[in-house]
C-alpha cells in the first residue's frame, strides 16, 4: 500500500521556523518529483515547493528565502524546513508524490503561526 506521511506540524510564534518530513515508499521516492502544498481555510490548495529526482527545486514567490526543500535518499524522505514564519503561512501542509501517472497525497499536518 502506497503511503505518505507526513510529520513536525504545530504551532509557532511569528518569526519561529518548523521543520516538515514526509516519508514514503522507495519506488516513489526514487522515481517522483516530491512537493509540498497547502491550503488555508476558504483557500484554495497552493504549490509551496517541490524538488525533482535530480534535486531541482521550484518555490512560491511568497516562500522564497524563508523555505527550503530538501530529500534524503536513505530514509525516503522530504523535508520543508520553514523559517521566519508568518501568520499567513497559517495552513494544512500536504505531501504530494507519484507513481506512475497518478497522484499520491499524505494526510497533511497542520501548521499554525500565531502569537
Amino acid at each position: 500500500q502506497v503511503q505518505l506521511v507526513e510529520s513536525g506540524g504545530g504551532l509557532v510564534q511569528p518569526g519561529g521556523s518548523l521543520r516538515l518530513s514526509c516519508t514514503t515508499s522507495r519506488v516513489i521516492f526514487s522515481n517522483s518529483d516530491m512537493a509540498w502544498y497547502r491550503q488555508a481555510p476558504g483557500n484554495k490548495r497552493e504549490l509551496v515547493a517541490l524538488i525533482t529526482v535530480g534535486g531541482s527545486t521550484n518555490y512560491a514567490d511568497s516562500v522564497k528565502g524563508r523555505f527550503t526543500i530538501s530529500r534524503d535518499k536513505a530514509k525516503n524522505t522530504v523535508y520543508l524546513q520553514m523559517n521566519s514564519l508568518k501568520p499567513e503561512d497559517t495552513a494544512v501542509y500536504t505531501c504530494n508524490g507519484y507513481l506512475g501517472p497518478r497522484p499520491y497525497w499524505g494526510q497533511g499536518t497542520q501548521v499554525t503561526v500565531s502569537s
